[in-house]
């Protein structure tokens, strides 16, 4: 399993925009839904988390409000705004070239 120290820089950005892409969540709901679509291989902690929740909302990317959680408790609650589907899909395009350069360097064989 893989922590919140391990991920690469600007990373954490990008799964909380997606886990936001698919719904509204607050904070440790976030967590839970990043730790879930992973299966499990990521864990992150609520240190990193919440900054850089406030750094998106900061950010323009995210926006947040007030409400009650399944429990009932008062929780901050976290939505997608447009700027941050644009980052969102900036990002993933970035990633994806990313993973293609160091599957093709891991790929390489002596002589090529």
């Amino acid at each position: 399993m893989l922590g919140t120290r391990e991920l690469l820089p600007g990373t954490l950005d990008m799964l909380i925009l997606k886990a936001l892409s698919l719904g509204p969540a607050h904070g440790y709901g976030v967590l839970l839904r990043i730790e879930e679509t992973s299966k499990g291989l990521l864990s992150l902690e609520q240190g990193s988390l919440y900054p850089a929740l406030a750094r998106l909302e900061t950010r323009g990317a995210i926006r947040s409000e007030w409400g009650r959680s399944d429990n009932n408790r008062r929780a901050k609650f976290y939505r997608l705004t447009d700027a941050g589907t644009g980052q969102l899909a900036g990002e993933t395009d970035r990633w994806a070239e990313m993973v293609e350069a160091v599957f093709n360097v891991l790929d390489a064989e002596a002589g090529t």
